[in-house]
């Protein structure tokens, strides 16, 4: 997960200008909000952010409703229980456990807003079951993820990081790197992230194949030269593979060692996707023995990752969980789930909802706000 960025102390209402989730400042001018009491439950109706979340459109959202910003509290279960107890709408990134004990123990929880695409920290079922919204900003970040990917493959390509440690040391060592252009990049999983980065892919001169069983026949033609009928089929003519898919019982592991015994030689890996998709171990195997060129991970199975093989290993490249944060996308996002909020507060279905309803199945506690 990300590196928590600078927040403001906890607060409510409107909350101090001070960097907001990825570094990004809050509006100039923003009025500070008071702390609240300890151990103090939220008022009806109130929108309660316990990770790093927030933009412009939140600044004005808190200007509507009542808006609780605790961004710390996904760390402290009981602090996070008492928070939700009160709360209509929970805002959360991927750190926070939203499981059905959590809701359950929230009766006035209308909607839970998730700043992000994955939702493995989220038990849908369970929300679906309780009659709970969860909202997910599914391709607000796919550009910043996309850029960033491409980004992360150029830098294996080019050994960027070890022509910079070398320089740093004194040592003007040069050597070859290898171009993108001509060569295939093959995406596992097809969708905002997956085809944004094929269409990234595509502009370097690079032919382009995928897989993705849930996407229709026919979809992201756009960006595809070639559609794989399974992981197995785009492994062994990519020169890149990116991974893109969800962390689900049939994608944990993915990346084993039948997998990378598939890639083509030479190949580099780049996940952009979650850190379980990858057996680390396998991986470490695979590029001692020459089988891959390289890899590059912006997620881990374990984060923050205790140090291992992989954080000594000359041929990858580590970054932590930030492919999605630049200001741009944390803006578009802000704007995604505070539109949601509106909406499931004046008793409007979410327009961008995840699980099986749209609206909340459970007794409104607040009218709507104007």
């Amino acid at each position: 997960m990300p590196d928590k960025p600078p927040s403001t102390p906890p607060g409510a209402g409107r909350p101090a200008a001070a960097p907001a989730a990825g570094g990004y400042p809050a509006p100039a001018g923003t009025p500070p909000a008071a702390a609240p009491a300890a151990g103090r439950q939220p008022a009806s109706g109130t929108v309660v952010v316990v990770e790093d979340v927030w933009g412009a459109a939140f600044d004005d959202l808190a200007g509507r409703r009542p808006v609780l910003r605790e961004p710390e509290a996904w760390e402290d279960r009981p602090t996070l229980e008492r928070l939700a107890a009160g709360a209509a709408v929970l805002v959360v990134r991927n750190r926070t456990k939203v499981d059905r004990a959590l809701m359950e123990a929230a009766p006035s929880l209308q909607l839970v807003a998730r700043a992000g695409v994955g939702l493995d920290n989220i038990d849908l079922p369970a929300a679906d079951d309780l009659g709970v919204v969860v909202s997910a900003a599914r391709g607000a970040n796919a550009r910043s993820v996309a850029e960033m990917a491409v980004a992360l493959a150029l830098s294996v390509a080019r050994d960027i990081p070890g022509h910079d440690r070398r320089v740093r040391d004194g040592r003007w060592e040069r050597s070859n790197g290898v171009e993108l252009q001509g060569r295939c990049w093959a995406a596992v999983g097809l969708g905002a992230t997956g085809a944004e980065t094929l269409r990234l892919a595509k502009a370097f001169g690079m032919r382009t194949t995928g897989f993705d069983p849930y996407l229709p026949e026919g979809a992201a033609g756009d960006v595809l030269d070639e559609r794989a009928a399974s992981v197995e089929d785009l492994l062994a003519s990519a020169d890149v593979v990116s991974l893109h898919a969800p962390l689900t019982a049939e994608t944990e592991a993915l990346a084993g060692p039948a997998f990378f015994a598939a890639m083509k030689p030479g190949a580099v890996l780049v996940n952009v996707g979650r850190g379980g998709l990858v057996d680390e171990a396998a991986l470490v195997a695979a590029l001692d023995a020459g089988r891959i060129a390289g890899a590059a991970l912006d997620v881990r199975a374990e984060e923050p990752p205790r140090g291992g093989p992989l954080e000594a290993h000359p041929r990858v490249v580590l970054t932590p969980h930030v492919a999605g944060l630049t200001g741009e996308a944390q803006e578009r996002v802000a704007s995604m789930l505070a539109g949601d909020i509106d909406r499931v507060l004046d008793g409007l279905p979410a327009a961008h909802h995840a699980g099986r309803i749209s609206r909340p199945e459970r007794p409104t506690p607040t009218g709507p706000v104007r």
